[in-house]
């Protein structure tokens, strides 16, 4: 038994109400359960109770067990001294008020449904399934799934606002300095994420403001921040580059990072740190007024147009400085768009509509429905479990589910799991 299964029995009131009494035989009626309290202090708060026929307002406390209330030590904290009853599945001891007099003790055991017991029992100490409830999840209602993915991909996003946010105090609410940083993240992948970010952070936004209009410029800006002049290279192209890193880093007093933190083991090459900093050089030439751009636009087929732009032509002919290769144009692919989209555009637009209080959830989520769905471990797992994700929100709100709830088995505050267990 847990006091989670107890908090969730009680606020939902899944137990029998007829005939309550205390443990010294008053008469409970329930009038309001009370509010969850998620901080410090009683569990519940401003519940309404008839206890012996007297109106009692106040808080309630829940335990296992009745001696819990003396191993938490609430008997010294003055936060309850206004609770009027103790909701515990096994009274195992008389728990007193400051006048000495007993505190109203409710034992929940004998009124809780044994198949709602029976039903938790089941997903919580569940131990080899991949999530608990992968044997009934695809008997539950379409419906109920499709709205609950829907709150999820919320609840995703504005975890990734949280980021966002932070970002934005850092660089004084400047959105185009921070598009610039997140993009710069989210064009290293995963594996040169980090390494990006430190680059774009290492580049004041108001010098890439003032260079854009030059595409060599801004490229010899990114790569010299990236550290890659500090390798010797002999060809023309290198070099007229590093001579104009080197006006640009006097010019505004740069200090670069090194070229060490950048992975090309491993990798596709068309994911080369330096072919994506070419493209990321190439894209905020082209397109001088981002920002503004990728907020007006509201059509998956627009971010494609947009994002297909022409990469310098030393790059169509090589993936990095050194050596020469096959002829290839190196746009962006759709599916790096869409991960462009998924992970930078949508969240930061939700974001910047929040900073005017005109966020449009259904514009949101018309937009994420267009994106096609990722691709990964989990998505295909849910697959096999009869749960298939056909566009980006749901593969979103699925990665959202497993790590945040199924994980953490919990199931009494998810709408599947709520589902699940209130069957008989």
């Amino acid at each position: 038994m847990t006091e989670e299964f107890l908090y969730y029995v009680w606020q939902y009131n899944l137990f029998s109400k007829t005939a309550l009494f205390t443990s010294d035989n008053q008469e409970i009626i329930i009038l309001k359960s009370g509010i969850q309290n998620k901080n410090s202090g009683p569990d519940f708060l401003n519940a309404q109770l008839k206890i012996d026929n007297q109106l009692w307002v106040g808080n309630v406390e829940v335990h296992v067990k009745s001696s819990d209330w003396y191993l938490h030590n609430h008997e010294e904290d003055t936060n309850f001294d206004a609770v009027i009853l103790h909701v515990v599945w096994e009274n195992d001891a008389v728990v007193f008020m400051k006048n000495n007099k007993p505190l109203p003790t409710f034992e929940i055991k004998s009124f809780v449904d044994e198949k709602l017991l029976s039903n938790y029992n089941g997903l919580i100490y569940s131990k080899q399934n991949w999530i608990p409830c992968e044997n009934q999840i695809k008997n539950v209602d379409d419906f109920l799934v499709n709205n609950w993915l829907e709150r999820l991909y919320f609840e995703r996003l504005e975890q990734k606002s949280v980021f966002i946010k932070e970002v934005l105090k850092q660089a004084n609410n400047d959105f185009e300095a921070v598009l610039f940083q997140l993009l710069a993240k989210n064009f290293g992948l995963k594996v040169n994420g980090d390494s990006f970010l430190q680059l774009a952070k290492s580049i004041d936004f108001s010098v890439v403001r003032k260079e854009r209009f030059d595409e060599q410029k801004l490229t010899a800006l990114f790569f010299g921040q990236a550290g890659f002049f500090e390798a010797d290279v002999q060809n023309d192209y290198f070099s007229l580059l590093k001579t104009e890193y080197e006006y640009l880093k006097h010019k505004y007093n740069l200090h670069s990072i090194s070229n060490k933190n950048f992975q090309f083991f491993r990798m596709r090459p068309q994911n080369f740190p330096t072919i994506r900093i070419a493209q990321l050089a190439s894209l905020f030439f082209i397109h001088q007024n981002l920002f503004s751009k990728l907020m007006s636009i509201h059509k998956k087929e627009d971010f494609y147009t947009l994002f297909s732009f022409d990469i310098q032509e030393f790059w169509k002919t090589h993936y990095t400085f050194e050596s020469e290769s096959k002829k290839s144009a190196k746009k962006l692919s759709k599916s790096f768009i869409d991960l462009l989209l998924i992970n930078t555009i949508v969240p930061l637009k939700f974001v910047y509509l929040q900073s005017r209080g005109a966020v449009d959830e259904e514009e949101i989520l018309q937009l994420v429905r267009q994106i096609s769905s990722e691709k990964n471990s989990i998505i295909d797992q849910f697959s096999k479990l009869e749960i298939k994700s056909k566009n980006a929100l749901e593969s979103q709100a699925l990665l959202e589910l497993k790590n945040h709830y199924c994980t953490m088995k919990r199931c009494l505050q998810c709408a599947i799991g709520n589902d699940l267990l209130k069957r008989k």
